[in-house]
């Protein structure tokens, strides 16, 4: 740990608080704006599809302004979009918090890559650990994300606006916290310096099929799951400050293992700690499937969240053995494209599924994403591909 990968965490921090209030109020700000109740969750959809789209505009300013400048410009745009949807509510307009959302997509483009950037603070032997600390700043927001949409919903007179003005505060705190941070050097590259593989030839390396599907099948899991949960709480008869509640200690469960993951790793291996993460999301649904009271919400979500978090940092440790340097723009924004497009899909199917067919089905059908994980790490395992290029 030094002064830049603590403040990185920080940065990661207030970038899961403005994640865990987009959660926590976007799908009901949602269903009560929405023409009919499917459309609900089309604000937290918004959010990913924004991210998706943006993955190739953040990996070119990425390369042109370097990590920080590129992060400042993702916290600018968190800020005007956070305005935004403080406009959308105050004004009642359910498309106009749709675009919102998808604008505040590239913030969420750019914040997804802090966990990469993290590996480039530190000495290579310790970046599985840089990776597991940064991720473990996100208890920030599992502490401030659900306690800002609760204390601050009722603000302005309209519901929930007030939360989205505490975003823009959010935003501009990141950003004085950015500025302190000194990242390496953009390389000056010349027109005959290597440029590394295509794309296409990273892409069909077993090692980054299996980590891109983990992270993208991970995330997609989390997201069907915590996405629904308010609407699923609230059609429970369970109150919002029970939903903020379970939304904390979901998000606790995702990034204290931060503190250990990154030994765990170097100690198993990776696909062992990921392995774990798969078992820990079965366990998950168990417990939903189990019933529907404050307690089995709360276990559910919390398990949900470890299991996550073992999926998402290995597989961001197993993608970094798949890329050399100058590939690490295009290597690493194809995963995020990957990961926004699965949570784009998640996003629409958690709303649409929940509001007709259900909580426990819903839960039925995430068995098949989790199962799809587990048999592509089985496959990796037994191709002996731990890293055919060292990055």
């Amino acid at each position: 740990m030094n002064r830049h990968l603590l403040l990185l965490a920080i940065a990661q921090g207030l970038f899961l608080t403005n994640n865990v209030t987009f959660i926590a109020i976007n799908g009901l700000v949602g269903l009560s704006l929405a023409p009919v109740g499917w459309m609900a969750t089309l604000p937290v959809m918004g959010y990913v599809v924004g991210g998706a789209l943006s993955t190739g505009l953040v990996a070119k300013s990425q390369q042109r302004w370097g990590r920080q400048g590129s992060f400042q410009l993702g916290l600018l745009v968190a800020l005007l979009s956070a305005a935004l949807g403080a406009w959308a509510v105050m004004h009642q307009s359910f498309w106009t918090l749709v675009t919102a959302t998808v604008v505040a997509g590239y913030y969420s483009a750019n914040g997804q890559l802090y966990r990469f950037a993290a590996a480039e603070l530190c000495a290579p032997d310790y970046r599985e650990k840089a990776v597991s600390w940064v991720m473990a700043g996100g208890l920030i927001g599992a502490i401030a994300g659900p306690n800002l949409a609760k204390y601050t919903k009722d603000g302005l007179g309209f519901p929930f606006a007030g939360a989205y003005v505490a975003l823009a505060g959010v935003a501009v705190l990141s950003m004085a916290v950015m500025f302190f941070i000194r990242f390496p050097a953009v390389p000056v590259t010349s027109s005959h310096a290597p440029t590394g593989r295509p794309l296409s030839v990273i892409m069909r390396q077993p090692i980054f099929v299996v980590a891109a599907m983990s992270a993208a099948l991970g995330y997609g899991v989390m997201n069907l799951l915590m996405a629904a949960t308010p609407l699923a709480m609230q059609v429970c008869g369970l109150s919002f400050e029970d939903t903020a509640w379970v939304l904390q200690w979901h998000v606790i469960g995702m990034f204290a293992p931060g503190f250990f993951t990154g030994h765990l790793i170097k100690r198993f291996g990776v696909l062992a700690v990921m392995g774990a993460g798969v078992l820990l999301n079965f366990a998950c649904i168990a417990v939903a499937l189990s019933g529907v009271d404050l307690h089995q919400f709360l276990l559910a979500l919390f398990l949900l969240g470890v299991g996550w978090n073992f999926l998402f940092t290995g597989s961001t440790t197993l993608a970094m053995r798949a890329y050399t340097p100058e590939e690490k723009n295009r290597a690493q924004a194809a995963i995020n494209f990957c990961v926004f497009a699965t949570m784009a899909v998640t996003s629409f199917a958690s709303g649409a599924l929940v509001t007709t067919q259900g909580w426990t089905w819903l839960n039925w059908g995430s068995l098949l994403p989790v199962l799809v994980t587990g048999v592509g790490l089985l496959w990796l395992q037994m191709k002996k591909a731990s890293a055919p290029v060292q990055g």
